[in-house]
């Protein structure tokens, strides 16, 4: 069964140890912030550095692990029809549309999304960390290092399967920042597989 995340809103859910977890942009260009706990112990989470470090590269996809802060494997990437995924930037706040976009009434962003949805299963807004932020497409420079938050490569229908290796809460959001969109919010779509 598919479920729909609704535009800038997010969602969190149990993920046992086996089961897959397909993320969809149904529409293209629609990035979707992932977030894992372990679901007996939730101060252990999905780690950017670690999983980034083993991996010695910075762009994620198919056969790569996402490893914990405690260096065991989370999610394995079993299927990306994309190859281009962000593991660099934090989830888009309020804080992040103040102080980039300069809004003066700023959305929530996934930040608040994440935190809501996490909420019912102990997670604190301090223990959220950087996502795995499914479609973004980040590039640096490479003479400056500079970042730049470019379209998605994503087009209507490409998906990421992932494998839980441990039993899970997942977060997962509809991106709320509109650079990283390509400049308009649209849903994404998961289903729970096995």
């Amino acid at each position: 069964m598919t479920i729909e995340i609704a535009p800038r809103t997010g969602v969190a859910f149990r993920l046992n140890a086996g089961q897959r977890l397909r993320v969809i942009d149904p529409q293209g260009e629609q990035v979707s912030d992932m977030l894992a706990f372990r679901a007996d112990d939730t101060a252990e989470v999905i780690s950017s550095g670690r999983s980034l470090d083993y991996a010695s590269k910075l762009y994620l996809t198919t056969g790569d692990p996402l490893y914990s802060n405690r260096s065991n494997v989370m999610l394995r990437i079993v299927e990306d029809t994309v190859g281009r995924h962000d593991f660099l930037l934090t989830p888009c706040s309020k804080d992040t549309f103040r102080i980039i976009y300069g809004d003066e009434h700023p959305h929530r962003g996934c930040f608040g999304n994440l935190a809501e949805a996490l909420e019912p299963y102990g997670v604190t807004p301090d223990q959220i960390p950087t996502a795995f932020n499914i479609f973004m497409n980040v590039t640096v420079d490479p003479a400056t290092a500079e970042l730049k938050v470019e379209p998605p490569l994503s087009k209507a229908g490409d998906h990421i399967l992932l494998e839980a290796e441990m039993d899970l809460v997942v977060a997962l959001t509809a991106c709320s920042a509109l650079q990283s969109n390509n400049y308009s919010f649209k849903p994404i779509h998961y289903a729970i597989e096995g």
